[in-house]
């Protein structure tokens, strides 16, 4: 287990991107979702590891995202919880929920999923996801 220090630095590093990255997501703004990420990204969901570029992340992505969202009544996430498990200088594992509702409020799902962060290029980004929502 990383010292009470070490993770108070990584929550200070981490928490701030995993902000930008659900505003992002909520907004669906691919400009401001990709500024949190490191490519190659990578995301493990139901089986299966996606792999994208930057160029992968176009229009017709969000399109998809869009559509796959709205089919399930989504409106906004929320993070339910991130708690910091491992951590060093250049790479953080963020144990996280986060929780779908539609319009009126109401949950759609809760999901657990780990997030990892890395330091590259002089920034903080996530470069992998996984997750166990759909």
């Amino acid at each position: 287990m990383p010292s009470e220090e070490a993770v108070a630095q990584a929550r200070e590093r981490a928490i701030p991107v995993l902000d930008a990255w659900m505003a992002g997501f909520n907004a669906l703004d691919l400009q401001a979702w990709k500024a949190t990420m490191h490519f190659p990204h990578f995301r493990l969901a139901s089986g299966i590891m996606h792999r994208w570029e930057d160029s992968d992340m176009d229009g017709e992505f969000i399109a998809r995202v869009r559509t796959s969202l709205g089919n399930i009544g989504w409106h906004y996430s929320v993070w339910t919880r991130r708690e910091i498990v491992h951590c060093s200088d250049e790479k953080i594992h963020v144990d996280t929920q986060f929780t779908r509702y539609r319009e009126d409020g109401s949950v759609i799902a809760a999901h657990d999923s780990l997030y990892v962060l890395t330091y590259e290029d002089g920034r903080w980004g996530i470069k992998m996801r996984s997750s166990f929502a759909r």
